[in-house]
C-alpha cells in the first residue's frame, strides 16, 4: 500500500514515525512522511518519501508566545497560551496537510495534532484514515488529563477534567477544520467525539502497555500497540571526543531538554553544571534547541546523538519528559530525573515516578541547583530505581509496537 504518515511538532513528534515508516517499508509498503521541512534530511536518510508541511516548530517555540507557554504555571494558562500560538499557524498547517494528502495515498496515518484535518480529508476523498498517536488524549477515569500534573482527581474527576481539557483545546482546531470542511464540500463539522472526530474511529497508540495500560473505558477502536522506535541514522558514527569521554571514567549522567527552547540557556546550562558537580558525578549535556553548553574535566557538551546508542552508557538521564525521550530512557534501562516544562511532559514525568524508575518530578519553573542535585543523588544511588529500570527495559525488548499497525493495514487490503 501507499502509506502517508502525517505529523507536526518537534523532533519528538517526528522520530517515532520515521521508525514506524521504516518498519512498514520493510514489510513491503511504500511510505511517505509529511512533516516540517526542518526534518526532511532526517526522513529521507531512512529511504522514506517526504512531503513538506509549513511552519518551523523551533521558531514557534522561540517566539514570545512560545516562551510564554514554557513559563505557564498551570494547565489553564498553558492551554490558553497554546491556543494563542496555534491561532497563528493552524490555518497554514491545515492547508499544508491538505496539499500533502491530495498528492495521493492509499491510507493516511495521522498524529495527534494532524488527525482532525486528516479525518476530514479522508471523509472527502474516501480515503482510509487512521490515528497514530504518541499521547493518550482520550478521556478516561484511569488517569488525569496530560497537562494537569501528577495528581489524580479520582475516576469521575479524571474523566470530567479530560473532557473539559478537550473542549478547550478543540477550539484550536475548530476554525481551520471547519473552513477545510467547507472547501471540501463536506457538511458542517459533526461533534461525534473528542475534537470532532467520528465515533468508532481507529486510533493506534505508539507507547507500551507496560507504561500506560489501555484503559478499560476507552472505545474499542483505541488500542495501545507499543513503542515505535526511531532508527539510528544510516552511517552515523559517534564523535571520538565523546568516545574518549565515556572511556575516561564511570558512566556519566546525561542532561538534555531536547526541542525545548529555554529563554535563558546560559542560566539553565550553569544550573545543570553546578548540580552535576555537587552530586559528584560525571555529566554529558546535550545542546538541543536551547544551545545548552557547560564543560569542565568531568562535563562534556554534545550535539545530536541517538539516544538508543548513548543512554545505555549512562548512569541516569535528566530530561524534560517528552514522550520520545521518556521512551528512550525506559528502553535503556536507566533511572530518570524528569524535569517537565509543559503540556504532556507532566504526564510522562508522573508516570516515570509511579513506575518506580525516577524520583519525584521537578517542575522546570521551580528548578533549583539544590533540588536537582538531590534528585541526581537519588537517581544514581538508589538500587531500587536501577532494578526497576532494568526490569521495564527487559519487558519493552519483548514488544513489537509496529505489528498491530501492520495488522491494521493488512485488514484494509
Amino acid at each position: 500500500m501507499r502509506v502517508l504518515i502525517v505529523t507536526a511538532g518537534s523532533w519528538g513528534d517526528v522520530a517515532p514515525y520515521i521508525g514506524l515508516g521504516s518498519r512498514l517499508c520493510s514489510a513491503g509498503h511504500e511510505v511517505v512522511l509529511a512533516t516540517h521541512e526542518r526534518f526532511e534530511e532526517a526522513v529521507t536518510a531512512h529511504d522514506l518519501g517526504f512531503r513538506p508541511l509549513p511552519v518551523d516548530p523551533r521558531e514557534e517555540l522561540a517566539s514570545a508566545v512560545g516562551q510564554g507557554l514554557a513559563r505557564a504555571a498551570s494547565a489553564p494558562v498553558a492551554v490558553a497560551r497554546l491556543m494563542r500560538m496555534a491561532a497563528a499557524f493552524m490555518p497554514r498547517l491545515t492547508a499544508g496537510v491538505a496539499d500533502a494528502v491530495r498528492r495521493g495515498a492509499d491510507v493516511v496515518l495521522s498524529s495527534t495534532l494532524t488527525d482532525p484535518m486528516c479525518s476530514a480529508l479522508g471523509e472527502a476523498l474516501r480515503l482510509p484514515s487512521i490515528g497514530v498517536y504518541l499521547q493518550p488524549i482520550q478521556p478516561t477515569s484511569a488517569f488525569p488529563p496530560l497537562v494537569t500534573g501528577f495528581r489524580s482527581f479520582g475516576p469521575y474527576g479524571n474523566r470530567l477534567a479530560s473532557h473539559g481539557l478537550l473542549a478547550g483545546t478543540d477550539r484550536i482546531f475548530t476554525p481551520a477544520v471547519c473552513e477545510l470542511r467547507r472547501e471540501l464540500g463536506l457538511p458542517p463539522r459533526r461533534f461525534g467525539g473528542p475534537r470532532g472526530l467520528p465515533r468508532g474511529r481507529t486510533v493506534l497508540h505508539g507507547f507500551s502497555p507496560q507504561i500506560v495500560p489501555r484503559p478499560m473505558d476507552w472505545p474499542e477502536g483505541h488500542q495501545v500497540c507499543g513503542y515505535w522506535w526511531p532508527g539510528t541514522p544510516p552511517g552515523w558514527q559517534p564523535d571520538p571526543r565523546l568516545l574518549n569521554f565515556l572511556d575516561a571514567g564511570p558512566p556519566p549522567v546525561f542532561a538534555g531538554f531536547g526541542s525545548f527552547v529555554a529563554a535563558d540557556a546560559e542560566r539553565l546550562s550553569a544550573l545543570l553544571g553546578q548540580a552535576l558537580r555537587r552530586a559528584k558525578v560525571r555529566g554529558i549535556i546535550q545542546a538541543g534547541w536551547s544551545g545548552l553548553h557547560a564543560e569542565h574535566d568531568d562535563l562534556l557538551t554534545i550535539q545530536e546523538v541517538p539516544h538508543a546508542w548513548l543512554f545505555p552508557k549512562t548512569a541516569a538521564v535528566i530530561h524534560h519528559a517528552g514522550a520520545g525521550t521518556t521512551a528512550a530512557g525506559l528502553r535503556a534501562g536507566v533511572p530518570a530525573v524528569p524535569v517537565p516544562v509543559q503540556l504532556d511532559q507532566h504526564f510522562w514525568a508522573g508516570r516515570l515516578a509511579r513506575l518506580g524508575v525516577a524520583p519525584a518530578p521537578l517542575r522546570y519553573q521551580r528548578l533549583t541547583v539544590e533540588r536537582l542535585t538531590a534528585a541526581i543523588v537519588t537517581a544514581t544511588g538508589d538500587p531500587a530505581l536501577h532494578t526497576r529500570s532494568r526490569h521495564i527495559s527487559a519487558a519493552l525488548a519483548r514488544e513489537d509496537g509496529a505489528q498491530q499497525v501492520l495488522a491494521t493495514l493488512e485488514r484494509l487490503t
